[in-house]
């Protein structure tokens, strides 16, 4: 049995920060002008070679007094347009296609604070205890004044069977907040883009995930 005061002599936490301004050094220095350092991760998930509808996903995220963030960071990740993911641990008996990595990174503008990623729709994927997933795509946030980077999901509302059945968006109990997870479909000179804002704090909060 543990004396009473063990805990009192256990490791401390580590003090931590936000991921401050400086984020953009670290995780994409190309983006603000240093030079001499190969990015790791781009914006274009799509290669020549990779199958698939060719799709523009863009948004922006806004704070609590509704003011883009100019200076956040975005990354995505995401199945094939077969609904497999390019990572060992997915055993699905679907074609890998090796021309698509299904992660991406970018930054937000300094200026509009819109990010952009010109990748490929997914496909359907397996879920736990057998069940599909709608398609979707997987974002994660950090940015200044995030003490712990933000994760939640993007689905295409031209996918209303498949969303009405998925059982991440049934177990969102407020039924009035799965809407925040939803894109908004444009077309653009013939193409498909899809508007995905996410809010942080207020009426229409983005619904964010544990990791």
């Amino acid at each position: 049995m543990l004396p009473p005061d063990y805990f009192a002599h256990a490791l401390k936490e580590t003090a931590s920060q936000t991921s401050g301004p400086f984020v953009h050094i670290g995780l994409a220095p190309h983006l603000v002008g240093i030079g001499g350092v190969k990015p790791i991760g781009s914006n274009k998930l799509a290669g020549p070679g990779t199958k698939g509808e060719r799709i523009t996903i863009e948004g922006r995220i806004f704070d609590a007094s509704g003011t883009p963030l100019r200076d956040a960071l975005v990354e995505i990740w995401q199945a094939n347009a077969a609904g497999r993911y390019n990572h060992p641990a997915d055993r699905q008996k679907k074609p890998l296609d090796k021309s698509f990595r299904g992660w991406g990174r970018t930054c937000t503008d300094f200026e509009t604070g819109l990010f952009t990623f010109e990748t490929v729709k997914p496909g359907a994927v397996e879920g736990r205890n057998g069940g599909v997933m709608a398609p979707h795509v997987s974002l994660w946030i950090a940015a200044r004044g995030i003490n712990i980077g933000l994760q939640t999901r993007m689905y295409f509302p031209d996918e209303e069977k498949a969303n009405a059945a998925d059982p991440v968006l049934n177990g969102i109990e407020w039924v009035s907040r799965r809407k925040t997870l939803v894109a908004v479909l444009e077309q653009r000179k013939g193409k498909p883009v899809y508007r995905f804002d996410m809010r942080l704090q207020g009426a229409d909060e983005t619904v964010f995930f544990d990791a």
